[in-house]
């Protein structure tokens, strides 16, 4: 998660200009663009900053939520918590691998939008050591 939230703080600092997205589509590493996409990088700006304060959020949520959960006190036997116990932790671990997955990916879009952003800036101005 940390990686996640490193790379949409390092993407709102570099990304000063979010319009010179509008229209650039993502393309994938050595790849020509994607023909079926119809998401520029604009929009998905857009939709990483939206996510970025839902994930930050969320874990405070369910952090929140469990406590409420736990306080509500149930009548079972020490056999049934067992199984309740070993059906939760793999439910768990199955969700914390789907998380995993999606804040990867989320983190390698974001990386990637950045580094194109920096790539626009490039050819939009120069840098200052070539002659014009």
């Amino acid at each position: 998660m940390e990686q996640y939230l490193s790379a949409t703080q390092k993407m709102e600092q570099e990304v000063m200009f979010p319009s010179l997205l509008r229209g650039v589509f993502p393309q994938q590493e050595g790849a020509a663009p994607a023909a079926g996409s119809h998401t520029d990088l604009y929009e998905r700006y857009q939709l990483l900053k939206a996510i970025k304060p839902m994930v930050e959020k969320g874990l405070a949520s369910v952090t929140d939520q469990s406590l409420t959960s736990d306080n509500a006190g149930t009548d079972t036997s020490s056999e049934d918590n067992d199984t309740m116990d070993a059906q939760l932790e793999e439910r768990l671990s199955h969700h914390l691998a789907g998380l995993q997955q999606v804040l990867t990916h989320l983190t390698r879009d974001t990386n990637a939008l950045t580094r194109r952003y920096s790539q626009i800036l490039e050819q939009i101005s120069p840098s200052e050591g070539q002659p014009s």
